[in-house]
């Protein structure tokens, strides 16, 4: 049976990633990445930074989680991990030499300048494929993610603490998943080291999302753990409002990436409340498709691969070689990653080598 609770959540959070970066692209914040904000003061578009990222990136690892112990029902370990590694490596490496080196080149023109300006152009075209990785960082971590989750189901090949998870109530749901948050992000304060990869592991993070992963996996994908969320939604999201307004207000103006405010209690607290408060929202009240929620489940994937090579090109540009107004800028660049971005995958998918280079897609879905 097909759930359809979980297809609509998970192309809903890839929206709200492409709002995320739009945003991002633009925080003056410290954050890694981006080209800088347009002034020095408070820029209180921010907040929407502030209270997407604690919780919608670990959300889709969970459901993917989920949907990774549905798959595993149906189809033999090698079976999956071969359609894993097509699915998540092609378009996280050819993809980049095809398509995101685009997004590179503006990565290494910040500011205006060509930072690769005396290298010569072969060398260019592979630092930038290189350095246009992007969002694809996700399906990157993913993938290892599934490699780590079969070796797992080897040690646990009878499904032992699968049945045991099913058994959870709600007060252990909601109090281990925060302690087991909070722990994972301890990683990175525990080890100065693995913060000074220029803000590229504390962005992989594989040693957090293996939590929100496995626990999708064994925990949330029981249809009894799924019920109990579904009737608490109403006071789940209202103790996450509280406690991320809480949060907001708080930490604005921090960098709200780095190891030690995604240590925080209140940040791991807030994260989690938001990720089942989703699960059961959408659980209870979004569990039906139509024609539009249909498309985007079998598009999402492929508007989420193209959507920041959109961000980057325009929104490098705007900034740099017009005078528009930040208002005008912002306005803008959020109707053409939401118009763009899907004319874009569409073109793409549609032309026989490169769908199966930038989407692995073997025919046109209809």
């Amino acid at each position: 049976m097909r759930r359809h609770w979980i297809d609509n959540l998970r192309w809903v959070t890839i929206l709200l990633v492409l709002l995320y970066h739009v945003i991002y692209f633009y925080n003056n914040k410290g954050v890694f990445g981006g080209v800088g904000g347009f002034s020095d003061g408070p820029q209180y578009q921010d907040i929407l930074l502030y209270a997407l990222y604690p919780w919608f990136m670990p959300l889709l690892f969970l459901l993917a989680g989920v949907s990774a112990r549905y798959a595993l029902v149906r189809q033999t370990a090698s079976e999956w991990f071969k359609s894993r590694t097509r699915k998540l490596l092609v378009p996280s490496t050819i993809g980049l030499f095809l398509l995101h080196w685009i997004t590179g080149y503006f990565n290494t023109h910040l500011g205006g300048n060509d930072v690769l300006a005396a290298v010569p152009q072969p060398v260019k075209f592979v630092v930038w494929s290189l350095n246009g990785t992007g969002p694809l960082w996700f399906i990157q971590v993913l993938w290892l993610l599934s490699l780590t989750l079969l070796i797992i189901r080897r040690i646990d090949s009878k499904d032992r603490f699968w049945s045991l998870c099913g058994k959870a109530n709600m007060a252990g749901i909601v109090l281990l998943g925060m302690l087991l948050f909070w722990l994972g992000e301890q990683t990175l304060i525990q080890h100065p080291r693995l913060q000074s990869a220029d803000g590229l592991f504390n962005l992989y993070k594989p040693l957090f999302y293996i939590i929100p992963f496995l626990m999708g996996y064994f925990l949330f994908s029981h249809d009894e753990v799924q019920e109990q969320i579904a009737k608490a939604w109403m006071p789940l999201m209202g103790a996450a409002m509280v406690t991320g307004i809480t949060l907001v207000a708080t930490t604005f103006g921090q960098d709200y990436t780095s190891p030690q405010y995604l240590g925080s209690v209140l940040c791991n607290v807030y994260g989690y409340l938001m990720c089942l408060a989703m699960i059961g929202w959408f659980k209870s009240c979004f569990d039906s498709t139509n024609r539009f929620a249909s498309y985007m489940t079998h598009s999402s994937f492929g508007i989420y691969i193209v959507h920041y090579v959109v961000i980057a090109s325009l929104g490098y540009l705007m900034k740099y070689n017009t005078q528009l107004p930040p208002k005008v800028i912002y306005t803008t660049l959020i109707i053409a990653v939401f118009t763009l971005s899907p004319a874009l995958y569409e073109v793409l998918h549609r032309i026989p080598i490169v769908r199966w280079c930038l989407f692995s897609e073997k025919a046109v879905k209809q």
